[in-house]
């Protein structure tokens, strides 16, 4: 056997791998035009091109991992992706957070790379072949313990990359560091390259597996939702704040990967192509609006020079186009109706409901507590963005770039009304989206499902046990219309033609107020703090500043959360390497001729282990 023989076609474009190709292209263009504009007088003209360049490769890399039809092509792909990406969030190399950040991400993703490597070298052992469609026959007659094997350093290896708890330490380090376009990139579409490998290796050819493969994948997801949503509700860097939503939202796409696992074991093959095609109803609906929300933190930060939301306020008068992207996205993040978001996660909501009521009171536990997750997720994030958008945009700025911002260039403007526009296309036309994404996720079945029944062209309707659920986002868009329009009408009827009358907002009794008077991002995510603070751990810094010895001129008080992961399994896992560490430096006693013993000793076992393999 040759290891490195391609022995069927290198690429294949069926409907999973179309749809990914499309989900990376929409972001992907726009991005650059963007990027055009962002970059504008930000970098000098040689680390503009090598930007550009590696801008280029990194969308081919991503290309090229969804496209590829051989395990080793598709590792290849996997380790160009990651090794670009990394060259992005250090760009700017001489930001030491970006440094950091950089080293971080590299050391994740070559921790969860390692696992796919040890999972594709399990399948050539049975496949004798990388090409997908001989693993996939080699992975239906292997032994149970070797696909649960494998599962495990599938979940591992996508969802490091995905960055499902606990292993999404990365993100919010890699994001924030990265430039805005790249940050757009990363957690609009790169993430999502996780999902179709899990999709594609754990879904298509190990065939869906045990019922403990959807359990535990849902309550990965269910973590993933809440704790990336509560993290994001006491963040004040606003890019920091959209990283951890990128957490909460695998966490959302996941519950319909999950779901569809479990369905699949029970042969409720209608209900899985619903969960599954919810679950990339939503995954292209998070590229959307994720992109969006990204491409108008980039046009603060530029105007501003800040991303620290506390510092800024009032723009939505000095940057009203960005304001009014901004709040599509914000809309469309927090599952708003009309928009795309409240789609998907009403999809999510009805197969998980439809898979109670044909389930044992067992299974129905985690499909509940999921429902129950999603729900909670749903009305944290849009508490969060509730306090993102008011705090930068809303009432007065609060520093003197505030102040100063100026509307960001058309180049950067067109892609987030593009994007905002998409919202609420794909909210407005599911009913005619939502049955192709259910050929997809049907292509991914053993047989034929059914899909969605719609009783009318501009309605979605699900089946149920004695009726079916069904939503119109079109008709709920026209009854809000309607209902703002009667609001107005009666408004006027009431008070008649009576001009407006200008005059300053009563500020309940107070006088001489300003930006140090205004409502702070940390005392709207208080309340949040204490209702969580069993999981959040907050603590708090008090320093005294004084001009002399007896006069007190200020006195500072700073509230922080404890990064519970971090802090309860990171850094002790840190410690037990460096500890293991020191006790193997003793095997380099400096002499070259027991080094080159190991040398030969290495050689030796791999001959061996290659022979036998």
């Amino acid at each position: 056997m040759n290891l490195f023989s391609l022995s069927g076609p290198v690429f294949s474009f069926d409907p999973l791998s179309v749809f990914f190709l499309f989900v990376i292209l929409l972001i992907a263009v726009p991005a650059a035009f963007y990027t055009a504009g962002y970059q504008k007088g930000l970098y000098s003209p040689a680390k503009t091109k090598l930007s550009w360049l590696l801008f280029a490769l990194f969308i081919l890399s991503m290309l090229l991992v969804v496209a590829v039809n051989n395990v080793l092509l598709f590792l290849i792909s996997w380790e160009l992706m990651s090794l670009v990406s990394y060259f992005l969030v250090t760009f700017d190399s001489e930001h030491d957070k970006s440094v950091t950040a950089g080293t971080i991400y590299i050391i994740m993703t070559h921790a969860g790379t390692a696992f796919l490597i040890a999972a594709f070298l399990i399948m050539y052992k049975y496949a004798g072949s990388f090409d997908f469609d001989a693993v996939k026959a080699a992975c239906l007659i292997m032994p149970p313990g070797v696909r649960n094997t494998l599962f495990c350093f599938f979940l591992v290896g996508f969802g490091t990359k995905a960055g499902i708890v606990p292993l999404h330490i990365w993100l919010p380090y890699a994001h924030p560091a990265a430039p805005t376009p790249v940050s757009s990139l990363m957690s609009g579409v790169m993430i999502k390259t996780a999902i179709y490998g899990l999709l594609r290796f754990g879904f298509w050819m190990l065939g869906g597996g045990e019922l403990w493969w959807g359990e535990a994948i849902l309550v990965i997801a269910a973590v993933s939702c809440l704790v990336g949503v509560i993290y994001a509700l006491m963040e004040h860097d606003i890019k920091k704040l959209l990283a951890y939503h990128s957490v909460e939202n695998i966490g959302i796409i996941l519950l319909g990967v999950g779901a569809a696992f479990l369905f699949l074991k029970l042969e409720l093959y209608s209900l899985a192509a619903l969960a599954l095609a919810a679950g990339l109803y939503h995954l292209v609906n998070h590229a959307i609006f994720k992109a969006l929300l990204f491409f108008g933190a980039g046009a603060v930060y530029k105007a501003t020079g800040t991303r620290n939301i506390e510092k800024l306020g009032g723009l939505i008068k000095l940057m009203p186009v960005t304001a009014f992207c901004f709040l599509a996205g914000s809309m469309a993040i927090s599952a708003l109706p009309p928009l795309n978001g409240f789609v998907s996660e009403w999809l999510t909501f009805q197969a998980l409901f439809s898979g109670m009521l044909k389930m044992t009171a067992g299974l129905k536990v985690f499909l509940m507590l999921a429902a129950a997750a999603l729900a909670l997720t749903s009305g944290l994030a849009a508490a969060c963005f509730v306090k993102a958008f008011a705090m930068v945009f809303l009432a007065r700025p609060r520093s003197k770039k505030a102040e100063a911002a100026a509307e960001c260039p058309a180049s950067m403007r067109n892609p987030m009304l593009f994007l905002a526009a998409l919202t609420a296309v794909f909210g407005l036309g599911a009913p005619f989206i939502f049955p192709v994404l259910q050929q997809v996720a049907v292509s991914l079945l053993p047989v034929t499902a059914a899909g969605p029944v719609p009783f009318s062209p501009f309605t979605l309707a699900i089946p149920q046990a004695g009726g079916t659920a069904s939503a119109s986002p079109l008709l709920l868009a026209l009854l809000l219309t309607a209902i703002a329009g009667a609001a107005a009408a009666a408004l006027y009827f009431i008070y008649g033609r009576n001009k407006v009358t200008e005059g300053e907002t009563w500020g309940c009794g107070y006088y001489s107020l300003d930006a140090g008077t205004e409502y702070t991002a940390t005392g709207f995510s208080k309340p949040f703090r204490i209702a969580f603070s069993f999981f959040l751990q907050p603590y708090h810094k008090t320093e005294k500043i004084y001009d002399s010895p007896y006069r007190l001129s200020s006195y500072r008080y700073e509230t922080h959360t404890t990064p519970v992961f971090s802090a309860y399994f990171y850094k002790p896992l840190l410690f037990l390497l460096y500890s293991g560490a020191r006790k193997v430096r003793k095997i380099q006693p400096g002499s070259i001729n027991i080094y080159i013993a190991y040398i030969f000793a290495a050689a030796l076992f791999l001959l061996l282990f290659m022979e036998k393999f």
